[in-house]
C-alpha cells in the first residue's frame, strides 16, 4: 500500500520538475541577458570567490584593532582615523602616487613609438615582432629587479662605463636606492603590458582614413594629432591604467631599489601584515588606498574623455 500510495506523489514531483526545466530551457532561448549570465556565471563564480569575499574580508578586518598579539573584533573607525592623523601615511601616498605617476607616463612615452611602429611599418610577420619585443618579459619579474639593482650600482654597468670614459670620478649615488631607480626599473618592468594594449588600439584605426587626411593636404604631424592620436586614446588609458594602478601598491621594487627615500605605501603596507603583526591598520591602508586610486582613475578617466571630444 506504501508503495502505491507514494508511486503518485513520485509522478506528480517529477513532472513538476520537469515542467520547471522546460520552462527554465525556454527563458533561456528567449532571453539574451540570460544566456550571457549562464556563459558569465563561472567567471562570476571565480570574481566571488577570489576578489568580492576577499575584499569584505579586508574591509571587515580593517574594523578590527590590534590587541596584544591578537585582534579585538570590536568594530571601530580609529584605524581609519589613524590614516588621517599620522603624517607618514599621507607622506607614502603622496610619494606612491608621484613615482607611479611619472612611471606610467615614462612607460606610456617610450612604449608608444615601439607600437606605432609595429602598426604602421610592419606589414609582414606582425606577431613575430609582438614577440620579439615582448621575450624579455617572459623573465621573472624578481629577476629583472635584481638585473636593475646590477646596472644602477655603484659598480654597476652605468657607473663602471661613466668612470671608465673619465666622466665621473665617483660613483652616481642617485641612480640606486633612490625614487629614480624605481622609476626606471617599474618603467621596464610594466612595458610589455602597454604595449600590447597600445598596439591593439593602433592597429584598428582605419588606415584609409590617414589617406583621406594626406588628399586633403594634412602633414605627417597635423594627421597624427588629428586621427592617429585620438583613436588611439583607449589604448593610451588602457595601458595608463594597467600601469598606474598595480605600481602603486608595488612593494618588491622600492624595497630592493628604493631605499628610504623611494619606500612607497606597498611597503609600509607589507609591514603591517608582516613583522609588526598589525592586520586591522594594513587592511585599512588597503582599503585608503583603493579608494584613493578609484578616484584618481575616475578623474583621469573625466579628463582624457573631455581631451579626446576637444581633439575630436
Amino acid at each position: 500500500m506504501a508503495d502505491t500510495t507514494l508511486a503518485p506523489d513520485i509522478k506528480s514531483d517529477v513532472a513538476a520538475s520537469t515542467r520547471r526545466r522546460s520552462r527554465l530551457r525556454r527563458w533561456l532561448r528567449r532571453s539574451e541577458a540570460a544566456r550571457g549570465y549562464a556563459l558569465m556565471s563561472p567567471t562570476l563564480l571565480i570574481l566571488t570567490i577570489g576578489i568580492i569575499v576577499p575584499f569584505f574580508i579586508l574591509t571587515l578586518i580593517s574594523f578590527w584593532t590590534r590587541d596584544g598579539f591578537g585582534f579585538d573584533t570590536t568594530l571601530t573607525v580609529n584605524n581609519y582615523n589613524r590614516t588621517w592623523s599620522e603624517p607618514i601615511v599621507g607622506m607614502l601616498l603622496q610619494r606612491s602616487f608621484w613615482v607611479s605617476g611619472i612611471a606610467t607616463l615614462a612607460t606610456v612615452a617610450l612604449c608608444y613609438p615601439m607600437a606605432y611602429y609595429v602598426a604602421f611599418h610592419i606589414h609582414r610577420n606582425k606577431m613575430m615582432w609582438i614577440i620579439l619585443i615582448t621575450l624579455p618579459f617572459w623573465t621573472s619579474y624578481l629577476l629583472r629587479v635584481f638585473a636593475w639593482k646590477v646596472i644602477l650600482g655603484f659598480e654597476g654597468v652605468i657607473n663602471s662605463g661613466l668612470g671608465a670614459m673619465g666622466w665621473i670620478q665617483e660613483p652616481l649615488e642617485f641612480l640606486l636606492y633612490s625614487q629614480t631607480a624605481v622609476i626606471i626599473t617599474l618603467a621596464h618592468a610594466w612595458a610589455a603590458f602597454a604595449i600590447l594594449p597600445l598596439y591593439v588600439s593602433l592597429e584598428k584605426i582605419d588606415k584609409s582614413l590617414l589617406e583621406a587626411a594626406t588628399d586633403l593636404g594634412d602633414g605627417p604631424v597635423a594627421r597624427f594629432f588629428r586621427i592617429t592620436l585620438p583613436l588611439s586614446m583607449p589604448g593610451i588609458i588602457a595601458a595608463s591604467f594597467l600601469i598606474f594602478i598595480p605600481t602603486t601598491g608595488d612593494y618588491i621594487t622600492p624595497a630592493l631599489l628604493g631605499g628610504p627615500d623611494g619606500a612607497m605605501i606597498g611597503n609600509f603596507i607589507q609591514l603591517q601584515f608582516g613583522p609588526i603583526n598589525n592586520w586591522p591598520m594594513g587592511a585599512t591602508l588597503s582599503i585608503v588606498l583603493m579608494l584613493w586610486i578609484a578616484a584618481i582613475a575616475l578623474v583621469f578617466l573625466l579628463v582624457t574623455r573631455k581631451v579626446q571630444e576637444r581633439i575630436t
